[in-house]
């Protein structure tokens, strides 16, 4: 169907970006552009050549070639995805935003931000800081992900409980289209009922229906003092329970509340070589944060300790210093990185369901892991119900065998996340590794109904094909 990127047209690539921002037939600089941070292996792919534009015009160009010639586009930020999106499935050209790394403007009167999409995400808040304003989008890779990454796969992260999610503060786009055409959607606008709602149906397309090049963010006041906690609990049922509980009860909404269990703290401690703050025979850890002024924070994390001391809570640590606060988010952090390190090849999932049943989701998901005999150990954002479900390898079966085992628990256990009112996929997205799933959550007419879409977008299915569904 695609063809390929052949000599000549590497050479009409190299006249749109120029000769030092293509990478073509040197498969050893092509590597790092072969996957993502997927734990598992076997989805990686070699793009057949690599380009880095710098514009909105580059990019145009390159998709009119690609229309032209049947070549297959993938576009690609930081590459810190768990998706596999930004893995060139089939080939053709890789399409890096890397140079497009400028902060356009601080609107500060209007509270906004106007960046391209290779911009750090955190370096959106180092920008900001000056001006006392924040981007209160924060997934826990903001230290290397591309804000480009975070709105096209609708970011979530350990924020969201109070904040929301990316496409919260995403106020406009300009949009280069499969077809080459530059679009602008949205603007500085806080209302807009004109249309379709077009902007939003970029937000979270996993780069399947536009490439965006500059990204208008509404920010936010930053908050003067913050303050974590850590609390323990003897078991993960407790933990899970407390949480909706909580807000209600204390009539406080934390920026932050994440669930941690034994395992997860343990690889991440032994990674950092050190301690787990409050440490007893606890199965499980809440991360608490609250952010305001002072008194209000004293007061908020005051009321959270209590409530947790009196729900079952072994102990409560609070870090209301920088430092102390570093020292329990560097766990949460490592968590991921000591998962690769320790247990290379983990099957990793994003499941989500409404918060409070979450509880339910850990009771079956623990009871499937032992019926199928596999170990697994979870974390994630307790405060909107999305759970990060690892497998864990097992050197007493063969790779055929477990891997067996792992699609069994996968069925069943999607099943289950579906019974509960749940989704394939809380902030990761679909791209390819899910994709085989989305059935068992959408029904044929949803289904028919993205693929019109993506249709009428990309009628030669040149961008980014072979992500969160197949055309053919």
């Amino acid at each position: 169907m695609y063809s390929r990127v052949t000599a000549q047209v590497a050479q009409e690539l190299k006249k749109i970006v120029g000769p030092g921002n293509i990478i073509f037939e040197d498969p050893e600089k092509m590597e790092p552009y072969s996957h993502d941070e997927i734990f598992e292996k076997g989805y990686s792919h070699m793009p057949e050549v690599v380009v880095k534009p710098a514009s909105a015009k580059e990019i145009s160009d390159i998709l009119k070639l690609a229309n032209e010639k049947l070549i297959p586009v993938t576009p690609r930020g930081a590459g810190s995805g768990l998706s596999g999106g930004a893995v060139a499935v089939c080939g053709g050209i890789l399409l890096s935003v890397e140079r497009m790394n400028k902060i356009l403007e601080i609107d500060s009167e209007n509270l906004m931000i106007v960046v391209e999409p290779g911009v750090i995400t955190n370096d959106i808040n180092r920008a900001l800081q000056k001006y006392n304003l924040f981007f209160a989008g924060y997934p826990i890779s903001l230290q290397n992900c591309f804000i480009g990454g975070n709105v096209a796969e609708n970011a979530g992260g350990a924020k969201a409980v109070k904040y929301g999610v990316t496409d919260r503060y995403v106020l406009g786009l300009e949009v280069v289209l499969p077809t080459g055409e530059i679009i602008t959607l949205g603007g500085k606008r806080l209302k807009d009922v004109t249309g379709y709602d077009l902007l939003h149906l970029m937000v979270g397309s996993e780069g399947t229906l536009g490439i965006f090049t500059k990204i208008i963010l509404k920010v936010l006041p930053r908050p003067t003092d913050t303050a974590s906690l850590l609390a323990p609990f003897e078991d993960i049922e407790t933990s899970a329970r407390i949480a909706a509980r909580m807000i209600i009860e204390t009539k406080i909404i934390p920026c932050t509340m994440e669930l941690m269990d034994r395992k997860c703290m343990e690889i991440a401690a032994r990674m950092l070589k050190g301690k787990i703050p409050c440490q007893k025979q606890a199965e499980s850890y809440l991360l608490l944060e609250v952010d305001g002024d002072g008194q209000q924070v004293e007061r908020e994390y005051n009321a959270l300790a209590d409530f947790c001391l009196k729900n079952g809570a072994l102990d409560v640590f609070v870090a209301a210093t920088p430092g102390e606060r570093e020292r329990l988010w560097s766990i949460r952090h490592a968590i991921s990185d000591a998962l690769k390190v320790y247990y290379p090849g983990n099957i990793a999932e994003d499941i989500v369901v409404p918060p409070a049943l979450i509880p339910s989701l850990l009771q079956k998901a623990g009871e499937l892991s032992a019926n199928f005999g596999l170990e697994s150990l979870c974390f994630g954002h307790l405060g909107d119900g999305n759970l990060h479900l690892h497998i864990l390898p097992d050197s007493s079966l063969s790779e055929e065998k477990w891997l067996s085992s792992v699609e069994a628990y996968l069925q069943e256990l999607y099943r289950e996340v579906r019974s509960l009112g749940g989704t394939l996929s809380g902030e990761h997205g679909i791209g390819h590794k899910r994709k085989k799933y989305l059935p068992l959550f959408l029904g044929e007419t949803e289904m028919a109904l993205m693929k019109r879409i993506k249709k009428a977008f990309d009628p030669n299915n040149i961008l980014n094909p072979g992500k969160i569904f197949d055309l053919i």
